[in-house]
């Protein structure tokens, strides 16, 4: 099999997907996707990015020589599970931003069919316009050797970590620990310091700081917008910490605050309108789970 004649299949194509996949089609190879069950707002990507629409999973299994998995992380394992079950042949690149944990149960799921399972993290944003993220890899090297080949010389550049399943599940998940929490702290710090009329004040405090993510205030609203994907991320980075005897408690802390960004899923809002949603969400789950205070016992504003 050469490289131009390589059959890349992409499960659930979202921006990032979807803009990885296409790198693919600049060596001549053809990239397959499904429709079943996506959205029109899916259908429009690939179609931008000149994805090649199949009936069924089973008939993009059945032609992939590769199979390319880069969903929501909650869904990574089942979405293995189900092309293991059609009895994929070809190697599965498992791009999830899961814990190694769950990369070696998805290597053990899809053993008994593929030909090779490969660990990879895609670092960085989609490869549109200026964009160049990192594929890291880690497997077998003849297959991370051809996986290398798909996306030399295109906006994707591939790093390799060794050949042993998690090695790029781990990098990915102690980056977005650090990554994601950090981003977190920051939005809950803007949020405590505007409550108290001293945002400013620690805005200049962070100015005097270099690279501080406290001075980046536009991106409390990104927080809020991708907290639907990033709350399960820290979920799996929490877990990968069990997993070494590392405490676990500050990145599900994390996770929980962005899941009461749930409603703002895609939406750009300001750094003010985004703690505005955490301040309401926080205030339905309090007076959910204890008895209302009466107005003059509570000092807190929310605006």
């Amino acid at each position: 099999m050469t490289d131009r004649q390589v059959t890349v299949g992409v499960l659930h194509p979202g921006s990032m997907g979807a803009a990885v996949a296409a790198c693919a089609l600049g060596h001549g190879s053809r990239v397959l996707w499904c429709p079943q069950g996506r959205s029109d707002a899916t259908a429009a990507r690939a179609k931008r990015f000149g994805l090649t629409a199949v009936p069924s999973l089973g008939e993009l299994v059945a032609q992939a020589d590769v199979v390319l998995s880069l969903c929501p992380p909650a869904a990574a394992e089942d979405v293995a599970r189900e092309v293991a079950g059609l009895c994929f042949t070809g190697l599965y690149v498992e791009a999830n931003a899961i814990s190694p944990q769950r990369a070696a149960r998805i290597a053990q799921l899809l053993g008994g069919t593929a030909r090779a399972v490969v660990d990879g993290a895609v670092v960085g944003s989609p490869p549109v316009g200026t964009k160049r993220p990192r594929l890291y890899l880690s497997g077998p090297a003849d297959e991370v050797g051809l996986v290398e080949r798909l996306f030399a010389g295109t906006a994707v550049s591939t790093h390799v970590l060794g050949e042993e399943i998690g090695q790029a599940s781990a990098l990915k998940m102690s980056y977005t620990a650090h990554q994601k929490t950090s981003r977190v702290l920051a939005a809950l710090s803007y949020g405590l310091a505007r409550e108290h009329d001293v945002d400013q004040a620690l805005l200049d405090v962070a100015g005097q700081r270099t690279g501080s993510y406290l001075t980046e205030t536009d991106y409390i609203g990104k927080t809020a917008s991708r907290g639907w994907r990033w709350g399960p991320e820290l979920e799996e980075a929490a877990d990968a910490m069990a997993a070494v005897g590392l405490p676990d408690g500050l990145l599900r802390s994390a996770a929980s605050t962005l899941s009461r960004w749930d409603d703002a899923k895609g939406t750009k809002l300001s750094a003010d309108k985004a703690l505005d949603e955490l301040l309401r969400a926080e205030a339905e789950l309090s007076s959910r789970h204890a008895e209302p205070e009466r107005p003059e016992e509570s000092g807190r504003r929310i605006s």
